[in-house]
């Protein structure tokens, strides 16, 4: 996984601070790889409740990320009740590593 600690613990703070207590994240993608370079971060949230502006959390969670990561592309996927379920989210959930 190519995430460092830090960065670790800021997506963790930050899923906690937006989705709260309940929420799962998870890393997915490119940054799994170990040999690969560069790329953007791709996170996947799995809330057990339903959000009133998922949009609206998306792109905070999005943004708050990249701040801290020094500019760096942060793609979020949210899952949560009432939300479509696409097949990305379950690559996400089957592949990706819990943060």
């Amino acid at each position: 996984m190519r995430l460092q600690p830090k960065q670790i613990e800021i997506i963790k703070l930050h899923t906690l601070d937006i989705f709260g207590p309940q929420a799962v994240v998870r890393l997915f993608g490119s940054r799994l790889d170990d040999a690969a370079l560069g790329g953007d971060v791709d996170l996947h949230i799995d809330s057990p409740v339903p959000l009133g502006s998922p949009a609206l959390a998306i792109s905070r969670m999005g943004a708050a990320c990249s701040r801290a990561m020094w500019g760096r592309k942060v793609d979020v996927l949210l899952s949560a009740p009432g939300l479509t379920e696409l097949p990305i989210h379950r690559v996400a959930k089957t592949q990706g590593i819990v943060l």
